[in-house]
């Protein structure tokens, strides 16, 4: 079982090398042991810049971010947070260093030290997880679009990490390997995992704890994913954030009087008792 780790960012800012724009403006975030985070906003608001910030791939120019407690401008304590935050990106070839798939999965844990006994242990679970037991001597190569993100997720299951960052790490699948995908991680959540989910798609954070929205290098909303679910198109479309269709065509079918107001609240309701 994994044992969920708080995150945090104090006071950061962060500005790539050779630029005099900062992507973040003294930006506070706590997120909790064990909480889902979907993380949202338009295209270049930093969703993608503050999960690398938790792996410790970039490092506040100013402020301080924390893995649990471990702080990322620590250089002697970058190895241990990779292995506590491991993330997957959304083209798992970014990520696949090995031509096999049992020793793609077991590089990281190879990386960190670990004996090859809990190194085995390990990728046999990680293989089990994610269903690529009966593919673990076969090529990368020879693998799917969705067998290889399923491998980059082993991969990073296979470190036993305490948080797992997702930056649209299910965009390049089709519908049926994204609810898959989505179950996998529905199932390290509920063991107690993590989760900071970077997304564009509302369907994908329904069963999130909370949505936070950045926009121009700062929280822009922070609230329960129920709450942030009932939010108009209009408020949404500020952000340049697009309401599932299904909840638009609610909100058309109330605003006209077609849906009873009873019917409405058990729609609520449903959706509600989904995202706790």
């Amino acid at each position: 079982m994994s044992l969920g780790i708080p995150l945090s960012l104090k006071g950061a800012e962060f500005r790539y090398p050779n630029s005099d724009i900062n992507i973040f403006h003294n930006l506070d975030l706590e997120i909790r042991a064990g909480e889902w985070i979907a993380l949202l906003g338009p295209n270049g608001s930093g969703k993608s810049t503050l999960l690398k910030l938790f792996n410790a791939l970039l490092i506040p120019t100013q402020g301080f971010c924390f893995v649990g407690e471990k702080c990322t401008s620590d250089t002697d304590k970058v190895d241990d947070i990779r292995a506590s935050a491991a993330m997957v990106f959304q083209n798992p070839d970014d990520q696949i260093v090995a031509a096999v798939v049992e020793e793609d999965t077991a590089f990281g844990p190879e990386n960190i030290g670990l004996p090859s006994e809990v190194t085995r242990e390990r990728v046999d679970a990680a293989l089990s997880a994610v269903g690529l037991s009966g593919c673990r001597r076969s090529q990368v190569s020879s693998l799917s679009g969705g067998q290889k993100q399923r491998l980059a997720f082993a991969g990073a299951l296979a470190l036993a990490p305490g948080a797992l960052l997702l930056d649209e790490a299910l965009s390049m699948l089709d519908p049926n390997a994204r609810r898959n995908f989505t179950q996998l991680v529905r199932k390290e959540h509920e063991a107690g995992m993590t989760i900071v989910q970077v997304t564009h798609r509302l369907d994908e954070i329904i069963y999130s704890d909370r949505v936070v929205v950045l926009d121009a290098g700062h929280v822009a909303m922070d609230m329960k994913t129920a709450d942030f679910l009932l939010k108009t198109e209009e408020e949404l479309a500020k952000l340049d954030i697009q309401k599932p269709p299904v909840s638009i065509l609610r909100d058309m079918l109330c605003g006209a009087g077609l849906i009873p107001d009873s019917v409405a609240a058990d729609i609520d309701a449903i959706r509600e008792s989904l995202c706790r």
